[in-house]
C-alpha cells in the first residue's frame, strides 16, 4: 500500500513537487523533473487528495527554542520556575508544565523539548465539517443528490444569511472529500461529483495549448500500404498503452496477421519514455520484423519522427476518436488483463515478467487463428514469405 513520502523526496523536493502540481504540470512531467517514477509521484499526490499540505508553523502562543534555552539555563543555575517565567513574560504554570512534560529539572534539555513539541504539533487538526455536524450533514445530503460543491456553498449563503456557522466554501468541501484523513465526508460521495476525479487538480491544469489529437506531421492510417490491410505479409503492428493504478502503464504491440503480442515496460506515459521503451524493444526483433506501427492519437507518440529515424519503422495514426481503426490491438488488449488487472500497479512488473506473460499469450491457441497459436502462425508466415 502506498504511503505518503514513499518517493523518498527531501522536504525541498516535496515542496517543488506540490508547486509543480499546483502550476498544472502532469504527473509524468513532475516525475521526469524530479527523476522519480510517475507511480511514486502519483501515489504521494493521491494520498493528499491532490491538495498540498499546509506549511508548518508554530502557534503564536507556543514557546520558542530561544525561550526553552532560557529555561534550561535558569534551571541549571538553580533558578526558580517563577523567576524565569517572569523574565520571559510567561505564566509560571506554562513554564512548570513545559519542564514537567520534558523530564523535570534534572533532565530538561531545550533542544530535545523543542523537537518533541514540534513532533506533537503534527497531530491532525479537525476540519470545519468535522467540527460542525449540522453543516456536515447538510453538505453530505446535497452531495448525495448530485449537487456540486459550488452549488452547495452558494445555496448555504442564501438559505442561512444570518448564520455564519452554516457557511463553507466549495474549496473546503472539495478538500474534505479528497483528503480522506479529514474524516468528515464519506469517500463514496466522490462518485456524485460530475468530474469523477479522485483528487483535486490545479485550476491551471489544462490541455489548452497541448497538441492532443493533433500529432504534429501525423501520417493518416489511410495512407498505409495495401498489404497492411491484407494481413498476408508479417511485420505490420498495432500499439497502445494499458493503464494500471498509480499512473502506471504498459505498452502493448500486436502483429496484425499472427496476433503475436509483445508487452513493453514503460517508465511513464510521456512521449520520451514510451518512444524510448518501444525503440529498445524493437531492437530485440529480427531485422525487418516490424515495418509499420499503427497508433491512436495519444500524445505518448508525439515524438514519432524520432522513433522512425531510430528504428526505420513507419508510424501511422488513427483518425481522432476512432480506436476501432486498430481493432486488432483493441481486442487483444483484453487478454493481458488476465495477468495485469486494471487496479494493479503495472510499474511493479519487470520486463522479464512481461515477457513471460507475453509468452503465455503467444503459445495459447486463438479462435481467430483457427485455434493455432500466434507464435506458430507468425513462424509459418515468416517461413512462407522469407
Amino acid at each position: 500500500m502506498a504511503q505518503v513520502g514513499r518517493p523518498g523526496l527531501s522536504a525541498a523536493r516535496k515542496k517543488e513537487m506540490w508547486e509543480r502540481w499546483k502550476a498544472g504540470e502532469s504527473v509524468s512531467d513532475i516525475a521526469r523533473a524530479l527523476d522519480k517514477k510517475p507511480g511514486s509521484i502519483f501515489g504521494t499526490l493521491k494520498a493528499g487528495g491532490g491538495v498540498a499540505p499546509p506549511g508548518r508553523r508554530r502557534a503564536p502562543a507556543a514557546l520558542s527554542l530561544a525561550e526553552r534555552e532560557e529555561i534550561s539555563r535558569a534551571l541549571a543555575a538553580g533558578g526558580s520556575m517563577r523567576s524565569v517565567a517572569s523574565r520571559l513574560g510567561r505564566p509560571a504554570s506554562t513554564v512548570s508544565r513545559e519542564v514537567g512534560r520534558n523530564g523535570g529539572r534534572a533532565k530538561y534539555r531545550a533542544q530535545e523539548a523543542d523537537e518533541r513539541a514540534w513532533d506533537r504539533a503534527l497531530r491532525p487538526k479537525r476540519c470545519l465539517l468535522a467540527l460542525n455536524e449540522t453543516l456536515r450533514d447538510v453538505v453530505a445530503d446535497k452531495l448525495s443528490i448530485d449537487w456540486s460543491p459550488q452549488q452547495i456553498s452558494g445555496w448555504l449563503g442564501r438559505h442561512y444569511p444570518e448564520d455564519e456557522a452554516m457557511r463553507v466554501s466549495h474549496e473546503t468541501i472539495y478538500q474534505t472529500l479528497f483528503v480522506q484523513t479529514k474524516g468528515a465526508l464519506k469517500k463514496e460521495l466522490i462518485a456524485h461529483l460530475r468530474s469523477k476525479r479522485k483528487m483535486r487538480r490545479s485550476r491551471k491544469a489544462s490541455t489548452a495549448g497541448q497538441r492532443r489529437g493533433r500529432i504534429k506531421d501525423a501520417v493518416s492510417i489511410r495512407e498505409r500500404p495495401p498489404e497492411v490491410e491484407e494481413r498476408a505479409v508479417p511485420g505490420h503492428w498495432e500499439g497502445d498503452l494499458i493503464a494500471g493504478s498509480r499512473n502506471s502503464h504498459v505498452a502493448t504491440l500486436v502483429e496484425r496477421g499472427s496476433r503475436f503480442v509483445m508487452l513493453v515496460r514503460v517508465e511513464g506515459k510521456d512521449t520520451q519514455s514510451v518512444v524510448g521503451a518501444l525503440g529498445n524493444q524493437i531492437q530485440r526483433l529480427p531485422e525487418s520484423m516490424m515495418s509499420t506501427l499503427t497508433w491512436d492519437r495519444g500524445t505518448e507518440m508525439a515524438e514519432h519522427k524520432k522513433f522512425t529515424i531510430a528504428t526505420d519503422v513507419a508510424v501511422y495514426f488513427c483518425d481522432p476518436k476512432s480506436p476501432w481503426q486498430r481493432g486488432t490491438n483493441e481486442n487483444t488488449n483484453r487478454l493481458p488483463r488476465q495477468y495485469l488487472p486494471k487496479k494493479s500497479d503495472l510499474s511493479a512488473y519487470s520486463q522479464h515478467a512481461l515477457d513471460e506473460i507475453a509468452l503465455k499469450l503467444n503459445t495459447r491457441p486463438r479462435k481467430t487463428l483457427s485455434y493455432r497459436t500466434p507464435a506458430a502462425t507468425l513462424a509459418q508466415t515468416v517461413a512462407l514469405t522469407g
